[in-house]
């Protein structure tokens, strides 16, 4: 069984790149295309491993991202992305809470 390090809400920073962003969704393992793989994955991480959707931060992009290319933000500083309303509600300490479902 493949374990998430990270989890829906938490702030991390790309280890290579250098930006922050907002874990928004995660994937056991890799589920995208052959040919995004192929075209976006440049370091070839593997795939047997959990990969992650993030908003970055001051952007409007989201990215894809293999789990040990990650690491957890330690700083309070909020992320800026235009989509973010449309996941979480606030921020609590260095995780977001997550939009509640209306019944």
């Amino acid at each position: 069984m493949v374990r998430a390090k990270f989890s829906i809400g938490q702030v991390v920073t790309h280890g290579l790149y250098g930006y922050r962003g907002i874990i928004i969704d995660a994937d056991p393992v890799f589920s995208l295309s052959n040919d995004w793989y192929e075209r976006m994955a440049q370091t070839r991480p593997a795939k047997e491993q959990p990969w992650y959707h993030i908003l970055v931060h001051n952007s409007d992009i989201q990215t894809y991202v293999a789990e040990h290319s990650l690491t957890a933000e330690q700083q309070t500083l909020d992320v800026t992305n235009p989509h973010i309303e449309s996941y979480f509600r606030k921020r609590e300490r260095q995780q977001y809470d997550t939009q509640r479902m209306m019944s």
